[in-house]
């Protein structure tokens, strides 16, 4: 008797724990944070603002890596699968999304934005090398008026799927193309009236802000920055500093230098660095650089350059 009393108090006691166990595991998942993977630092930075803590956010494209070149490892493509939601950038700049699955919902940023058509010497000529694979310029980040469409997807999409904070992402939202707003009248107003029109980048990364502020750019070589200069483009660029008076040469930290400098060395002009934030550096990331900071930086440089007053 006394035996089976001690059996009963084991069932009633692993009967109760068993309950306790499902009830944390159905707390638990009802309270687990949604997933969102997203490419390029630029959404990246719009959903971690407008979201804050209340998704779990998946930076697809490590701190660090060129996202031209970029292909997903296989960890990274299981996080794409638990993803409920995938943000990218679209325009071509992530190759390995074509054909790929998504699991859940996937949104083509480049589809709400305005892309910029390349001229037909860029779609002819890659200076010197293979002929573009396309005719359209991905950096569209660069762009406020498009990083503010961006915001209004990104939070759209937010509230769809956690309409529970709709309040929260629609003030952040606010808050964000209000800062853009700022980025961008600060541009107009430091770029509209500078002695020098023209720049030289080592990749032509920059034609969205160039159209919008009003100078010109000349690239060593095309939308590829992997791509090697050619000795005709070369030689053009070294043509464009002496005869436009041009004093700064722009790379890129995915980029290798050693050409620029050397250029840079040669025409006696200064070299610095430009970041086209398609993706931000490690040490950059540790820093805690958000687009606005990058933006702000980019903007002193091409001050600088194009001697603004």
């Amino acid at each position: 008797m006394k035996n089976l009393k001690i059996v009963s108090l084991i069932l009633v006691f692993l009967l109760v724990t068993l309950f306790v166990l499902m009830r944390n595991e159905r707390n638990s998942v009802a309270n687990a944070k949604p997933i969102v993977g997203v490419t390029t630092f630029a959404l990246y930075d719009i959903t971690k603002h407008v979201a804050e803590n209340t998704i779990t956010l998946i930076n697809i494209l490590p701190f660090g890596v060129d996202p031209h070149s970029f292909e997903p490892t296989p960890r990274l493509m299981s996080g794409i699968e638990k993803s409920s939601l995938v943000i990218y950038s679209g325009a071509g700049l992530e190759p390995w999304t074509h054909g790929f699955k998504f699991k859940h919902k996937a949104v083509n940023i480049s589809k709400y934005v305005k892309l910029r058509k390349l001229t037909e010497f860029e779609i002819t000529q890659d200076y010197g090398h293979t002929k573009h694979h396309q005719s359209i310029d991905p950096h569209y980040w660069l762009d406020f008026d498009n990083m503010k469409k961006a915001v209004e997807v990104i939070t759209k999409e937010l509230i769809t799927l956690e309409p529970k904070n709709r309040e929260l992402y629609s003030k952040n939202r606010d808050k964000y193309i209000k800062m853009l707003q700022k980025l961008d009248e600060d541009y107009k107003k430091i770029l509209s009236n500078c002695k020098q029109k023209n720049i030289v980048v080592s990749h032509n990364a920059l034609g969205y802000v160039a159209n919008k502020y009003g100078f010109h750019v000349e690239s060593l070589t095309g939308l590829s920055p992997e791509a090697q200069p050619s000795a005709k483009a070369i030689r053009r660029i070294f043509q464009d500093i002496h005869a436009k008076g041009i004093q700064t040469i722009f790379y890129e930290n995915f980029v290798n230098d050693k050409v620029t400098k050397t250029i840079a060395k040669d025409a006696n002009i200064t070299v610095n660095v430009f970041q086209p934030l398609g993706n931000i550096t490690a040490d950059e990331a540790r820093a805690g650089m958000t687009y606005e900071d990058i933006m702000r930086q980019n903007l002193k440089k091409l001050s600088k350059a194009l001697m603004c007053k």
